[in-house]
């Protein structure tokens, strides 16, 4: 946009400058060549007194003295023929002021001028005097050389104003353009400072506003989401007690199941509207060896009811990772979740927490019998698919920089691993 407003304002300063140094140069040079005439037709009429009083000695002494002082041809021609100062042939301009009229005409050698002298008593005498082309152009050349340097200056003072004016509007376009890529990277907290004209003032505040709606909309749905989980956690731990009052064990054991089940669901599904609705960190990190920790213990206790045997690798901490403690406990929640979900009780899994260069490698790998095909499409959540809990767990992974892959365990089972790129500063 610069340039084009550059190049704008150069096509119309050339234009401009054309419309009036031409004419203004074709000025100069006619006032130079009218000058040079009017000075030597001066000189010319000087005589005048001398022609028409004189003897042709005196005559020739005064023309004499006036070419060695104009340096321009001087002749004076007599009624009887006789030519005084320079030696010239009779041109059509002499015999016409002959006749008693005094003219200026263009020859080959420049400008003639002649002055007719009347009141000798021999009839008439004509004064001829050339004006050279050279005299007639003095100081044009240089006349023209400084309007061309003149509307050079000109021209570059207009692009320096342009580029001016255009880094005042270019600069708040580039401003929105960079705050509207950071809102569309999840930046919510990304602002606008107006500024330049009047209407790209108005789209900074929109642009602003929008933001901040953005914010509140978001704000809600995460208290709906939390307002939802209560909602649903009361019913289910109702169900597990009125479960597990039951008399008859396998029936206890057949609901309690369920039930298990149908948490793990509404957790995955909750936790997914949670990733999807809270406002991301913009690149706050967190310590992965506590948060895993953490998750692993919890998880330890389902395990243990389970019969399920647990082994914790976990790194020497702190490991700083480029993505917030909730969504690193909702990814190990997801993994974790999915072992439970989709292999039977009394599998055993491995829980693996070590640096792997810049990044951090989490990998979970069980004995199961192998994930299912097709449970690593994203989002899939069909039956026997482990695509919910693969979505958040790579979803995280991505927001650090990091990726989710995917393997068979070399006994069988599967092996997850998810690469955690470092906290950003």
């Amino acid at each position: 946009m610069r340039g084009r407003l550059a190049l704008l304002v150069a096509a119309v300063s050339v234009l401009v400058l054309t419309a009036f140094l031409v004419p203004l140069a074709l000025l100069v040079r006619t006032v130079a060549a009218d000058r040079a005439t009017v000075r030597a037709t001066a000189d010319a009429q000087s005589l005048v007194p001398v022609v028409g009083t004189a003897d042709p000695d005196t005559i020739r002494l005064t023309v004499e003295q006036l070419v060695a002082e104009s340096g321009r041809q001087v002749s004076v021609f007599l009624p009887d023929g006789t030519v005084l100062g320079s030696a010239v042939p009779r041109t059509p301009a002499v015999a016409l002021a002959a006749r008693g009229q005094s003219l200026t005409a263009e020859s080959a050698a420049g400008r003639e001028v002649v002055i007719a002298v009347e009141g000798r008593p021999d009839g008439t005498g004509v004064i001829r005097t050339v004006v050279p082309r050279s005299e007639l152009t003095a100081g044009v050349a240089r006349a023209w050389l400084v309007l061309a340097l003149l509307g050079l200056l000109l021209v570059l003072v207009g692009l320096v104003v342009a580029d001016r004016l255009a880094r005042t509007l270019v600069r708040p376009i580039t401003e929105l353009s960079a705050v509207s890529h950071r809102l569309a990277n999840a930046e919510l907290d990304a602002r606008v400072d107006p500024a330049g004209p009047a209407e790209l003032r108005e789209v900074a505040g929109a642009l602003n506003h929008l933001a901040g709606r953005i914010q509140v909309l978001l704000r809600e749905e995460r208290e709906q989401v939390a307002d939802l989980s209560h909602r649903l956690r009361t019913p289910l731990t109702v169900l597990r007690l009125e479960a597990e009052s039951l008399r008859d064990p396998d029936d206890a054991a057949r609901l309690t199941a369920a039930v298990d089940g149908l948490e793990r669901a509404v957790t995955g599904v909750i936790r997914q509207a949670r990733w999807r609705s809270a406002t991301p960190d913009g690149g706050a990190g967190c310590d992965a060896a506590a948060v895993v920790g953490e998750r692993v213990a919890f998880w330890s206790v389902l395990a243990e009811d389970t019969g399920r045997t647990v082994t914790l690798d976990l790194a020497p901490g702190p490991l700083p990772v480029g993505v917030g403690e909730d969504e690193l406990a909702a990814a190990v929640d997801a993994l974790l979740g999915n072992v439970f979900a989709h292999t039977p009780d009394g599998t055993p899994f491995t829980v693996r927490l070590a640096p792997a260069g810049h990044e951090v490698t989490l990998t979970v790998a069980d004995a199961g019998p192998g994930m299912p095909a097709g449970s690593a499409r994203r989002g899939a959540s069909r039956a026997g698919s482990t695509g919910l809990g693969l979505d958040i767990a790579d979803r995280a992974a991505r927001t650090s920089g990091g990726g989710l892959e995917l393997a068979a365990g070399t006994d069988g089972g599967a092996v997850v691993v998810l690469r955690l790129g470092p906290a950003r500063s």
